[in-house]
C-alpha cells in the first residue's frame, strides 16, 4: 500500500511540475491545484498509515498509546487544505482578471505586451 502510495504522489507532482512549466497560465493554475493535493498526500503518507485507535491521550498518561497514527500531519494538511483553497480561487480571479486586461492568456505574451 505504501508504494502505490508513493508511485501515485510520484505521478501526482510530475503531472503538476508539468503542468507548472507550460506557457498557458490556466495549465499553470492546474498545476497548483494536483500539487496541493500531491503535497497534503505526502503530508499524510509520511505521518504514519495506522488503522489503530484513535490518537487519544489516556487519563494520567502524558502521551498517546504506541501504534495509533500521529494527528500533528492530519492537522496540517485540514490546514493547507484551507489554504490551497483560498490560493485557488485568488488565482483563478486573477487569471480571469490578466486575461481581461491583455487579452492573451500565454505568458510569453504577457511578458512582452506593453500595459
Amino acid at each position: 500500500m505504501l508504494y502505490l502510495l508513493a508511485l501515485v504522489i510520484g505521478g501526482l507532482f510530475a503531472v503538476a511540475l508539468y503542468l507548472m512549466l507550460r506557457r498557458n497560465i490556466v495549465q499553470l493554475v492546474f498545476g497548483l491545484l494536483i500539487l496541493g493535493p500531491a503535497t497534503n498526500l505526502l503530508i499524510f503518507t509520511v505521518g504514519g498509515l495506522v488503522r489503530a485507535s484513535p490518537p487519544i491521550v489516556p487519563n494520567g498518561a502524558t502521551a498517546p498509546p504506541p501504534g495509533v497514527a500521529d494527528p500533528l500531519p492530519q492537522a496540517l494538511v485540514l490546514t493547507a487544505i484551507v489554504i490551497g483553497f483560498a490560493l485557488t480561487a485568488f488565482a483563478a480571479v486573477l487569471v480571469k482578471r490578466v486575461y481581461k486586461v491583455t487579452g492573451t492568456d500565454d505568458s510569453d505574451e504577457l511578458r512582452s505586451t506593453d500595459t
